[in-house]
């Protein structure tokens, strides 16, 4: 009986203490949790908002080009030779008629001489011969024969023709003489050469050296056939403006003029080729390199422009949250003619002077109390398992600060980052210039990111 006591008592005090744990977890942790909640749905929601404005838009077809060298020219030995001398330095700057390299001229000057020679000796002839037709001439036919006079005047125009035939010869020889020099074909930039001093060269070799014009230079890109129509149209009109980019699509390397479209369209990309001119002043492009290219090819003038971190979608289109005077979020249905990472045009549905939501969409729907932070002061909304769903500080980050551009860029966010989206432009998914939703319609799904227009996958941006 006592150890039963003891079994019992035993287990009564583990059955306690066990009792005991939960009742102090759950009850501690409970009040806790709801009131945690309570705190976080309580109060206006946390908005940032930017002013919809009238701005001219300037709308940009975006590509990927190739540096190419206006003239390219490598320079090759006509004649066969010792090398002299070299009388430039790899990467100069020559211009045309500068001297590269010196061939021993000698035996070229005496075949000069020699024709030189040649030529004094048949003019002797000639004037001889034209005395004695003189003399023929004016002697009676009495005192010498007709064939001999004949034959005396055939002579003179032989050797007449044999002074033309010097003349050539004279000319041959000082154009071999001269390509003795080899003198730069072009202005531009030397590379590195190919043959040293005390080298003999042959008319056949490979080169000397290679020249190349940097400045002006051209680029090479291409753009997809779909584009081609409103290149034809701004091209009949003025002079399209084409800017070189850099890597990162966020510096101007240099501004130039399209020079060319292309007369055919690749069937096998879908592209068309252009070509663009550049001063190159400050030598920011080199042949060779590739670089991000963009087309003015329109401007959309006195447009209602927003933030594209305040287009929100839903079932039925595009939507923005718009903060009224009573600050209360009202949903407004809105058509987009034009969009970029950075900047949206509304066709309909917002106004300039709007303030827009473009932070804190996490809690807002239709109706809604707001309370307007500035940029820096949001708070950042609780993470959500939600697909499509973004922070504040997340919209911030991958679309830019409103107003940072004054341009409208077709690509979609994710394109506009990735070089090799960009360069896939051949399938017609990297348009700068994109069509807005036509529908107008939109619809309350509050808290979902919207979808760049034009992408292929489908995500946020």
């Amino acid at each position: 009986m006592r150890k039963f006591f003891k079994s019992l008592f035993a287990i009564l005090a583990i059955a306690g203490i066990t009792a005991a744990a939960i009742y102090y977890t759950q009850g501690s942790n409970t009040p806790q949790r709801g009131g945690f909640r309570g705190a976080r749905m309580a109060g206006p929601v946390p908005v940032v908002v930017a002013d919809a404005k009238l701005a001219n838009i300037p709308v940009w077809l975006d590509g990927v080009g190739t540096a190419r060298g206006r003239n390219t020219v490598t320079v090759r030995p006509q004649v066969d030779g010792q090398i002299l001398s070299v009388d430039f330095k790899e990467g100069q700057e020559v211009k045309a008629g500068d001297l590269l390299v010196q061939i021993d001229p000698v035996t070229y000057q005496a075949q000069l001489d020699q024709a030189l020679a040649k030529k004094a000796l048949d003019e002797s002839q000639l004037a001889n011969a034209k005395l004695d037709l003189e003399r023929y001439t004016k002697l009676s036919s009495n005192v010498i024969a007709a064939k001999t006079v004949d034959t005396q005047r055939a002579l003179v125009a032989q050797l007449e023709a044999q002074i033309k035939q010097d003349d050539a010869a004279i000319e041959s020889a000082r154009a071999y003489l001269n390509y003795a020099s080899v003198v730069a074909p072009i202005s531009g930039r030397t590379g590195m050469r190919m043959v040293d001093v005390g080298n003999l060269v042959r008319a056949s070799d490979a080169g000397i050296v290679v020249i190349t014009e940097v400045q002006p230079i051209s680029v090479v890109f291409t753009l997809p056939q779909q584009d081609l129509p409103s290149i034809n149209r701004a091209s009949a009109k003025r002079a399209l403006k084409v800017e070189a980019l850099e890597t990162d699509s966020k510096g101007v390397l240099d501004t130039g003029e399209l020079q060319v479209v292309d007369n055919q369209v690749d069937q096998n990309t879908g592209t068309i080729r252009l070509k663009a001119d550049f001063n190159n002043k400050d030598l920011q492009l080199w042949p060779g390199q590739f670089v991000n290219v963009r087309l003015l090819v329109d401007t959309l003038d006195q447009v209602v422009v927003v933030p594209t971190a305040a287009i929100q979608r839903g079932p039925e289109g595009a939507f923005v949250y718009v903060v009224d005077a009573e600050n209360k979020a009202r949903l407004r249905n809105v058509t987009i003619t034009q969009q970029d990472e950075n900047l949206s045009v509304i066709a309909s549905g917002v106004a300039a002077a709007d303030k827009v939501v473009t932070t804190g969409f996490s809690r807002l729907k239709d109706g809604a109390d707001v309370r307007v932070d500035a940029p820096g002061d949001a708070a950042p909304p609780p993470a959500t398992s939600g697909a499509g769903r973004e922070g504040p500080s997340q919209a911030s980050t991958r679309r830019g600060a409103p107003g940072d551009t004054a341009s409208i860029n077709g690509l979609a966010p994710a394109a506009a980052a990735a070089p090799v989206q960009r360069a896939n432009r051949g399938n017609g998914e990297g348009r700068r210039m994109r069509d807005g939703d036509a529908s107008g319609k939109g619809a309350p799904g509050a808290g979902k990111r919207a979808n760049v227009e034009g992408s292929a996958s489908g995500n946020a941006p």
